[in-house]
């Protein structure tokens, strides 16, 4: 199975660091005004996912979302998420670490996209067996 989102090393140590203090964390990744295109952290307790964004998977047993309308023009792409010195998102949990998460990607190749189009990714709406998880339609 092809993996829409991955996760560096420094990424999971991290993320085990911010679950530790944080508890269960959901990541979206950020399409917004304010923070570019930064994956986002936050505890789970406390965000809604939308109830049509798409799960692209786990980074670190910890699911990752995307809106729908943004997903449609990253499908072609598989996202890595990494970690860098600087300052996270003002809403992410990551900000007050001296780190930030960073979003790379790699373009699937064909045979890639083929696969995935037999596999298409689930809406929040869908998901029942991630833990804690709210969406705005709970």
């Amino acid at each position: 199975m092809i993996q829409r989102v991955l996760s560096t090393d420094k990424t999971n140590k991290l993320i085990n660091e911010l679950s530790n203090i944080h508890g269960l964390l959901v990541f979206h990744q950020s399409g917004g005004c304010c923070d570019g295109s930064s994956p986002m952290c936050f505890p789970r307790s406390e965000f809604k996912v939308g109830s049509r964004d798409i799960y692209l998977g786990d980074i670190c047993n910890q699911p990752f979302f995307m809106s729908e309308d943004q997903f449609s023009y990253w499908k072609h792409t598989q996202l890595i998420i990494d970690v860098v010195p600087g300052k996270g998102g003002m809403f992410s949990l990551e900000g007050p670490s001296g780190n930030r998460f960073l979003t790379r990607s790699r373009v699937y190749e064909e045979k890639e996209i083929s696969l995935l189009k037999n596999n298409p990714p689930q809406c929040a709406s869908e998901l029942k067996d991630i833990k804690g998880l709210q969406t705005t339609i709970n």
